[in-house]
């Protein structure tokens, strides 16, 4: 028996969960005493689902609520969106700011948000670190896809396409006040766009339990949140109607934000997000490509705690007792899932160290239990740009 070692965990984000959760958003900015609301949404969500259509059309009926509506465009954030929509948030005047959409919307508000309060451009707020101040406006994230947990994080990613390059902000202060967690609102999400997220959302519980600086909470949190999406993820990529595999996929995914916050991502985030600054394809596709390479190596250090992982993704004991289960288990999953390979994104051999430094000047590969090299970033990479397919 190993002696518990001292850890602290603050998560004070209000989460409602559940079928028509999302329904109850008027009673939450009533709640606040909300009636002038910064409302950022992704650009054209109406036209491809009709559950945020409804949702849209009911707050603007509301009686008493001025909103001010922001559209953010297709796409990860970027600097000049963040930018944009901090203008348009100081010059609105709101009390309350409502995201709704992926992670990169309730990222782009997380950012806008503590830019307009400290009255700066993103940019500058890089240049001058002025810290995070405890936000005078309340956020109420609604997601309406199943990846980040961004709903319940205190991260925001915006990428900075001039440098080829992602710039992450942490802290618990960026955090929304209220998640509404409604797995309806996720129902129209296509396949393609299903599996990306859904894997990120699977890697950062995984991560979780990897990274260095775990918790038992955070352990609790990850193993249960692991055990929803195994079979959740690749229900809900075949039929997205099914109502059990969106619920397990939008609570797992919940989790695994909260998993993050209070551990870790690690090496797979690194990896990814060289492969994103560079290609600029989706955050969930970068990590899946990658996911099964990292957990390769992370396992001859951590062999136990992936037997964990393992068992709570229902993988059956085959006594090698090293890992390597759950490894298994997330190829099948991304084989499943019809996941492209690294090759189809045009790399090539001679790309890969720059890419190996890229992922090595990332905080999250920090955070795994024993430091990598260059050469086994090189390598991991190597891995995955070797395969030509997904084998079922």
């Amino acid at each position: 028996m190993n002696a518990i070692a001292s850890f602290s965990n603050h998560l004070p984000v209000k989460i409602r969960f559940g079928e028509g959760v999302s329904s109850s958003l008027p009673a939450v900015l009533a709640e606040i005493g909300a009636t002038n609301v910064f409302l950022m949404v992704d650009e054209g969500i109406e036209q491809h689902n009709p559950a945020v259509a409804s949702l849209l059309g009911e707050l603007n009926a509301h009686a008493g609520l001025t909103i001010t509506r922001f559209d953010k465009p297709a796409a990860e954030p970027t600097i000049a969106m963040v930018d944009e929509a901090t203008s348009a948030l100081a010059n609105s005047g709101a009390s309350a700011v409502v995201a709704i959409g992926g992670g990169s919307v309730i990222d782009t508000a997380k950012a806008a948000r503590l830019c307009a309060q400290l009255q700066l451009d993103f940019r500058g707020f890089l240049a001058t670190s002025p810290g995070y101040p405890a936000p005078t406006v309340p956020l109420i994230a609604v997601p309406t896809s199943a990846g980040t947990g961004s709903e319940v994080s205190g991260g925001s990613v915006v990428s900075d396409p001039e440098a080829g390059r992602k710039n992450g902000i942490a802290n618990a202060n960026l955090r929304a006040q209220y998640a509404l967690v409604d797995p309806v609102l996720t129902y129209s999400m296509p396949p393609s766009m299903t599996a990306n997220t859904g894997i990120d959302a699977l890697a950062q519980a995984i991560a979780g339990m990897v990274a260095k600086v775990r918790t038992p909470i955070g352990d609790g949190i990850a193993l249960e949140a692991i055990r929803m999406m195994t079979p959740s993820l690749v229900a809900a990529y075949r039929d997205g109607t099914d109502a059990a595999a969106r619920a397990g996929m939008s609570c797992g995914s919940m989790m695994a934000g909260l998993t993050m916050n209070i551990s870790d991502c690690t090496s797979e985030h690194s990896l990814g997000q060289a492969i994103g600054g560079v290609k600029h394809v989706p955050h969930g596709l970068t990590i899946g490509l990658v996911l099964a390479e990292t957990l390769e190596r992370e396992r001859t250090h951590v062999p136990e705690i992936l037997e964990r992982v393992a068992d709570a993704m229902g993988e059956p004991a085959d006594g090698s007792k090293d890992g390597s289960r759950c490894v298994r288990a997330v190829r099948r999953i991304l084989a499943e899932l019809d996941f492209p390979v690294l090759s189809s994104l045009g790399f090539t051999h001679d790309d890969l160290a720059d890419l190996a430094d890229l992922a090595l000047a990332d905080y999250f590969i920090t955070m795994s239990p024993v430091p990598w090299t260059k050469d086994e970033v090189v390598t991991a990479f190597t891995s995955a740009l070797a395969l030509a397919g997904r084998a079922a």
